[in-house]
């Protein structure tokens, strides 16, 4: 049986979203744990933990957000193919490898078979990675991954049972994936990307409040420093290190406000090229007719 979760947080956007692709993916036996938000996303996804484990005839926990909608129609039988390997813990559908921290798209990102979907600007979307099969780039590929993105993450039997997520970090939000498949990893499991087609309904802005980001980054790069090769791993002492990354991070800052300065230059000249078609003596001199147009309509 393979069992669906969800920590809720907005019932709309559950109901929208995450719902849909439940039904859509689910079998005849399938369970459903929508688990009303408790705290920390990390406290809720082991709520959820909990009840699946009791199942004994899991095969597999999948862990969705609510606003992610699963709209692939072969999803169960590529969970079942993956978990063929007695040693997959973890799979989803964005791996990377080379991750050093909770930002794993700073790593090699090998597949990421979604859609970010948004309403702002009127709305859009943004194919990922390998979501077109004819247009993959020469290094996407399948399998094993240094982590996921926890955006949807299926846990095998294994992992259910024996792995939690870390609430003594005392984190609300970020880092919950990236610990957890270290965790899985630390335990001798795999960690795998494969082609589950999902979209992701989310706005433009991937970082709502940076404070809890950074915190989550401090909290897991001292939990795992020396603990898993490559986390956390960079040239220089952690003085050279934080040195750097304060640089970075005042060079990022610049550039922010040189595209905003961009921005605002290009919001003016629409502004300016508006109000000029709006004052043409031509417009003026057509306006009669456009509302005679208007009337017969």
């Amino acid at each position: 049986m393979i069992a669906f979760g969800s920590s809720v947080t907005a019932p709309d956007s559950y109901a929208r979203y995450a719902e849909p692709g439940f039904r859509r993916a689910r079998e005849a036996d399938s369970t459903v744990l929508a688990q009303p938000s408790v705290g920390s996303i990390f406290h809720t996804y082991n709520l959820i933990l909990e009840q699946a484990a009791a199942h004994e005839d899991l095969e597999a926990l999948v862990l969705a957000h609510q606003d992610v909608e699963i709209v692939d129609p072969d999803f169960c039988a590529k969970v079942r193919r993956s978990f063929r390997d007695p040693n997959v813990g973890v799979l989803g559908c964005v791996g990377a490898i080379g991750v050093r921290s909770i930002a794993w798209w700073e790593g090699s990102v090998t597949w990421a078979s979604f859609i970010h979907r948004y309403q702002e600007l009127g709305g859009g979307e943004f194919p990922s990675l390998t979501w077109d099969p004819k247009e993959l780039p020469p290094y996407a590929r399948r399998g094993q991954v240094d982590t996921v993105d926890g955006l949807l993450m299926v846990l095998s039997p294994w992992t259910v049972r024996n792995i939690r997520f870390d609430e003594t970090l005392g984190l609300p939000l970020h880092g919950y994936d990236f610990d957890l498949c270290l965790q899985v990893r630390a335990g001798g499991q795999k960690v795998v990307a494969d082609d589950l087609r999902v979209v992701h309904h989310h706005s433009l802005d991937l970082v709502d409040d940076p404070e809890p980001y950074v915190e989550a980054h401090m909290k897991l790069a001292e939990k795992w420093d020396g603990r898993m090769p490559g986390v956390g791993v960079a040239p220089g002492d952690w003085k050279l290190r934080a040195r750097r990354a304060e640089a970075e991070a005042t060079v990022i800052r610049a550039q922010a406000r040189s595209w905003q300065l961009r921005i605002d230059t290009r919001t003016r000249q629409h502004e300016r090229a508006l109000s000029d078609v709006a004052s043409s003596t031509s417009l003026r001199i057509t306006a009669p007719l456009r509302q005679l147009k208007a009337r017969s309509r």
